[in-house]
């Protein structure tokens, strides 16, 4: 008779970020790992945390020679407004348990909740990833998509990649007179300035200045901007990551939309991150039924459906940051009638509790 394998128990605990030889190690797993995100990485999770003032955490899951078997990054996210939550990523559309042992999932999923319980944090959000199944874990999909696709060849190749009409209006951004930059650090203030005026007339609060810093400072990054008679009028900043760009916190201000400058936008970065070296596209994330989402799929994106899992404490409502939420639709309709300066004084506060 023959005796089945057993696999070895796995070992969890809490990584020291601080620790650079746990970064490091960290950081190499995740690269290696095929459905790893720049959002896993130890220095997104340092970053978003010093940025918006909150906590990082991360746990580990170990193979009994030591080797990792999985991750899950976690961001530890206090707000008087929203309530305190464990978020995988935090301040990301995607995140989550990054497995090699599908064994580790549940293990990691339940320490996620008791690391919750000890921080009294009254949920955990799971944002992509290896998700949980059954118990007290409510699995969400069908209410966000992504959109990513591969870079095309060279520009021509990439404008006959865009559906017939909407390449219409990226020729009009590539007649206009704009001017493209991409800088970094150098490039913050215009970049800041365009996405305050556009995040204001959505209706949602900006983020702290010093959450793009962080970034910018730990992550392979850079920002994009297009300018009009010396102007900014549409700027992104984006991170690259395996072959990847993610145009992540990006728009226009008001002007934008005559000059098809959002079209230039993104039809330069594409280009700027092909002689980058990268082969693919991910426009992110946007909510079924959206503007955003009909945008993308504007420029030939096709929506996938994402998945989440969330936990909360007994008796008590999941987190709310939702600002498509109609108990919101109010305050947003308020917040668009502010005056610009105004949203940028009191609006990071309130942003760096959303995560």
């Amino acid at each position: 008779m023959t005796l089945p394998l057993l696999r070895p128990p796995l070992a969890l605990r809490a990584a020291d970020l601080a620790d650079p030889g746990e970064a490091r190690r960290i950081d190499a797993f995740v690269r290696a790992h095929p459905d790893a995100t720049p959002f896993h990485l130890p220095a997104w999770n340092r970053a978003v945390a010093r940025g918006c003032g909150q906590y990082a955490h991360c746990l580990v899951a170990e193979r009994a020679n030591g080797s990792l078997a999985a991750i899950l990054p976690l961001t530890e996210v206090r707000s008087p407004l929203f309530g305190a939550a464990m978020v995988s990523a935090g301040f990301a559309v995607d995140g989550g348990i990054l497995a090699e042992e599908p064994a580790a999932v549940p293990l990691l999923a339940d320490a996620a909740w008791r690391l919750a319980e000890r921080h009294a944090c009254a949920s955990v959000e799971l944002r992509g990833g290896a998700l949980p199944e059954g118990g007290e874990w409510h699995q969400e999909s069908g209410s966000h998509l992504g959109f990513a696709r591969p870079l095309a060849a060279d520009d021509e190749a990439e404008l006959l990649a865009i559906p017939r009409k909407h390449r219409a209006e990226v020729r009009k951004g590539l007649a206009n007179a704009l001017e493209v930059h991409v800088g970094r650090e150098d490039a913050l203030a215009d970049h800041y300035a365009v996405y305050a005026e556009m995040v204001r007339n959505l209706g949602t609060p900006v983020f702290p200045a010093r959450l793009f810093r962080e970034v910018l400072a730990a992550c392979d990054a850079d920002i994009l901007t297009i300018t009009h008679r010396g102007q900014p009028v549409a700027s992104v900043l984006s991170l690259y990551f395996n072959g990847t760009v993610y145009p992540y916190w990006g728009g226009g201000t008001a002007a934008a939309r005559a000059l098809r400058a959002n079209e230039r936008l993104y039809f330069e970065l594409m280009g700027h991150a092909r002689r980058r070296g990268c082969t693919r596209f991910d426009f992110g994330r946007s909510k079924v039924g959206s503007g955003p989402a009909a945008y993308k799929k504007n420029w030939g994106f096709e929506g996938v459906p994402l998945r989440y899992a969330k936990r909360h404490a007994p008796g008590q409502a999941p987190r709310d940051v939702n600002p498509m939420s109609p108990r919101y639709q109010a305050r947003i309709a308020a917040w668009r009638r502010l005056p610009l300066w105004l949203t940028r004084l009191i609006g990071p506060p309130i942003a760096r509790g959303l995560g």
